[in-house]
């Protein structure tokens, strides 16, 4: 088996077990009826970020195959949480361009909300 082959049935597995805590995690959290605002989303987003910044610190000072990693990053995290990379993205920036961390966020932002609304519309109309 290649390390890429593996790297992705990795990616795969971990995406897989993020993805399913995720969907109980949220389930768990809507079942408290906290209200009409995503606080299972949020509150895995947070989580996420927690987790990521962890693991980068740990894989920053140890040597971890590039197999595990991709099993908790991109794919666990990945799958639980993408907002996890993008936060550790901006983190990133920070250090090195308050500009380049702003524009990578307001762009994330502002773009995804954006295109969420595009989406959104095009299906509306296709559907009608």
């Amino acid at each position: 088996m290649s390390l890429n082959f593996q790297i992705a049935i990795a990616v795969g597995f971990g995406g897989a077990f993020g993805s399913i805590l995720r969907f109980y995690a949220v389930d768990y959290v809507h079942k408290m009826e906290l209200g009409n605002f995503p606080f299972g989303i949020l509150l895995i987003n947070i989580f996420g970020s927690f987790l990521i910044g962890i693991l980068y610190a740990y894989f920053s000072t140890h040597d971890v195959s590039t197999i595990i990693k991709a099993f908790l990053i991109a794919g666990f995290l990945g799958g639980l949480t993408t907002f996890s990379t993008f936060a550790l993205d901006s983190y990133l920036l920070f250090n090195s361009s308050l500009n380049y961390a702003m524009l990578n966020i307001l762009s994330n932002l502002i773009g995804s909300i954006f295109f969420v609304l595009i989406g959104f519309k095009l299906a509306i109309f296709f559907i009608k």
